[in-house]
């Protein structure tokens, strides 16, 4: 025990406590303030550093703003771990003697900083209520232990400061609160001056980011016409757009309930979709994601925002950031309504420039104010010659009779339609089907007349005989230069090809007139769904349909288009079957294979008789995952070539790795499962990842572990046939082990 301070000790001890307070005191911003305190402790017990932990109640941390004999360094620790964590709890100083035989002693601050911790002080700073506001930690006596008197000195000394500190920590909390809150309000100023779309959602991510300290933010907004939440930028990313189904995922839980989500740990929760993951190569740790709300209540969208940096997403995140959307999401209306506008805009002059029919606007006086590229072209005229002149000036002579024509409409505000008329143009004679439509205001008043002219002379006579037997497309690049495009080329494509299961019986069923029928009805459904997309129908084999995307124009999504046309021809098959079984007519089922490779295109055939067609073996293995379909009682399968290009999101579950008949390399075949309904597939989410772990421990060749896997499935989705195809595989690769190393292969013994 030290012998208790002397009366001159005590004299002197308090007049250095009393200078040292003035001088903490007489620091204006915490830092210098923390500053003196850490020089004054350092010079009083004279040790090689001092360090001063305050408390940050928000997140349960005490934290070192200044760490002497380095650069100033931040350091967090929770306010129950090590020495400090101990005093800060107890409220009672501690000496130690030989810091790492402490079990409490916490060697990461040492690690953080370089520096070894001999022996320490460790005493508490309390406010002038009595509640504990941080600690104070001085490190390495330089001669000799600390001592009770070395604790009584740094006692005192915090008691000194504690006022000035917690004055200072309580003025700084609030000049910070007001630099967030004006900064708060530049944000949203400068969020609501903005009008294009891309540039808010932008902005609001970039700020969203920052204002919770995460790693990434993605705002979606709700497009309800396709049901589908997008996100046209994702901070960090590069500049891409994600779709998927309004109701799937967690932001699509969050957008169907209105509520908010906070997931702490994003893979340990069935609703995560890792599939966004997959596709951006980024991995999501935690998850904060709030509705996005309009001024009338109506949900527009969510805001999602991952990875806080530091620990999970507390309350106060989810209070900033439901506050930050509510004042920027009038501001995404806006612009979302602008760009609407300009994509309408946009979409009209787009439509009719790339129209093959002419377009000619008149105002009110009957002048000329527009005249569209085809328009141009079939009147033979340059702009300047036919925007701004009198309509009667241009249409003089022998077309006079059409302002005369077109008379009516102003009047009675009815459209009219006059086929197969001539109109004379200078010396040319054109041979026209023309239209007349008025133009009004949204108010209802009248702006002038709106002509189209549709010149049906001998090209378009003979594009409107051949789009008749060929898609309309490939009639427009045949008429434009037919013999480059068909002339025969190496390409990538994806080929879809379709059949109908059971065709025999039907026909046997219907007779010659009733199947004939039936198929012209179900060809015409398959056929428009095709042609929505841009593919292409090669040939109808039978009942079999074969079609290409990427043929004879590319397009960077081909294969989503291609995915997405089989998904719907599923679909509506299925509403059309309802509609025939209510007039009690048989319904059909099909199958589809998709597969994306090179392929050969060209015009085939003999002088007589000519296919544009495509070949190769790309074109083979689309025709047997289509026949594959039935092993695995899949309606869609896809190929992994296919499965690699995708952009969008699907449920898709890895079915096989096969060896297809006349092949010798296996590949991986996949199933979409889009089409399905909760009735027709419940619990598919859940059933999915069993499935994925009884394929994975299929291919290690544990049959027991992959059965119950699959036992789980069917537990889930009782009508999962695959499953129960894969438990009866499985029993039977353990009774007959394969011969050889085992690689989850399976050879296909048909086509």
């Amino acid at each position: 025990m030290n012998a208790p301070l002397a009366s001159d000790d005590r004299l002197r001890m308090a007049e250095a406590l009393l200078a040292a307070g003035r001088r903490v005191a007489a620091e204006e911003t915490l830092d210098e303030m923390l500053v003196a305190l850490v020089e004054l402790a350092t010079e009083l017990l004279e040790v090689e550093r001092t360090t001063v932990f305050l408390h940050d109640p928000k997140t349960g941390e005490l934290y070192a703003r200044i760490a002497q004999g380095r650069p100033p360094v931040r350091i967090r620790i929770l306010d129950t771990e090590g020495i400090a964590g101990h005093v800060f709890q107890t409220g009672s100083g501690v000496i130690i003697a030989d810091a790492y035989s402490d079990e409490r002693f916490n060697p990461d601050i040492d690690h953080q900083t370089g520096f070894t911790t001999r022996n320490l002080l460790t005493v508490p700073i309390r406010s002038a209520r009595g509640s504990t506001i941080g600690v104070v930690q001085a490190l390495n006596r330089k001669e000799g232990e600390f001592t009770e008197r070395d604790m009584s000195y740094l006692e005192g000394l915090t008691r000194q400061a504690s006022v000035a500190l917690q004055g200072a920590q309580t003025i700084e909390e609030m000049r910070e609160s007001t630099r967030r809150e004006l900064r708060f309000l530049d944000v949203v100023a400068e969020i609501t001056s903005e009008i294009d779309l891309g540039t808010v959602l932008s902005k609001v991510m970039t700020e969203t980011t920052r204002l919770l300290d995460a790693e990434r933010s993605t705002l979606f907004l709700n497009d309800e016409k396709e049901k589908q939440l997008w996100s046209q930028v994702g901070q960090g990313l590069d500049s891409m757009e994600i779709r998927f189904p309004n109701h799937l995922g967690i932001a699509g839980a969050v957008f169907t309930s209105g509520e908010s989500v906070n997931i702490p740990h994003a893979y340990a929760d069935l609703r995560f979709n890792p599939s966004v993951d997959r596709q951006t190569g980024f991995f999501t740790r935690s998850i904060l994601c709030t509705p996005v709300t309009n001024k009338s209540g109506k949900i527009i969208g969510v805001t999602q925002v991952l990875n806080k940096r530091g620990g999970p997403f507390t309350g106060a995140d989810e209070s900033r950031l439901r506050a930050f959307t509510a004042q920027i999401s009038i501001a995404l209306e806006n612009a979302k309504l602008f760009n609407d506008v300009q994509s309408m805009r946009n979409y009209n002059e787009s439509m009719l420039e790339s129209m093959s029919n002419g377009v000619v606007t008149l105002d009110e006086e009957g002048r000329i104010a527009t005249c569209n590229a085809a328009g141009l072209r079939i009147l033979d005229v340059r702009r300047e010659a036919i925007e701004g002149r009198p309509g009667s000036e241009f249409f003089s002579g022998d077309s006079s009779w059409l302002l005369e024509w077109m008379a009516p409409t102003v009047e009675s505000r009815e459209a009219r339609t006059l086929m197969d008329a001539e109109l004379n143009i200078g010396s040319r004679v054109l041979s026209t089907n023309l239209s007349v439509a008025p133009l009004v205001s949204g108010e209802g008043e009248p702006l002038g007349t709106m002509l189209m002219i549709e010149d049906i002379s001998s090209e378009k006579r003979m594009k409107s005989t051949m789009s008749r037997y060929m898609d309309p497309n490939l009639a427009d690049q045949l008429l434009a230069g037919g013999d480059e495009i068909l002339g025969g080329r190496d390409l990538t494509a994806t080929i879809l090809f379709s059949d109908v299961r059971g065709f025999t019986s039907i026909t046997e069923s219907l007779g010659a007139q009733g199947t004939v029928t039936l198929l012209n009805e179900y060809f015409t459904l398959m056929v428009d769904l095709l042609h929505r997309e841009g593919g292409m129908l090669d040939k109808f084999i039978g009942d079999a349909i074969m079609a290409a995307f990427g043929i004879p124009i590319p397009h960077a999504d081909d294969e989503d288009r291609a995915v997405r046309t089989a998904i719907a021809m599923i679909s509506t098959l299925s509403e059309w079957n309802r509609e025939r079984a209510s007039r009690g007519l048989m319904g059909i089922d099909i199958g589809i294979g998709l597969n994306t490779d090179q392929v050969v295109s060209g015009n085939v055939g003999s002088p007589k008789r000519m296919d544009y067609t495509v070949m190769g073996d790309g074109v083979n293995l689309a025709a047997r995952l289509e026949s594959a379909c039935k092993q695995y009682h899949a309606q869609i399968l896809i190929s992994q070539n296919t499965y690699r290009k995708l952009r969008g999101t699907y449920r898709i579950r890895d079915v096989d790795d096969v060896v297809v008949k006349g092949k010798s390399e296996p590949v991986t075949i996949y199933e979409v499962l889009d089409y399905h309904t909760p009735d027709s597939f419940p619990n598919i989410m859940e059933a999915l990842n069993q499935f994925k772990e009884g394929r994975r421990h299929y291919r290690e060749g544990n049959w027991d572990r992959a059965t119950r896997s699959f036992q789980e499935v069917l537990a889930l989705a009782p009508s999962d046939l695959l499953s129960r195809r894969y438990v009866e595989r499985c029993a039977e690769l353990a009774s007959n082990p394969p011969e050889g190393e085992w690689k989850g292969v399976w050879v296909m013994k048909t086509k």
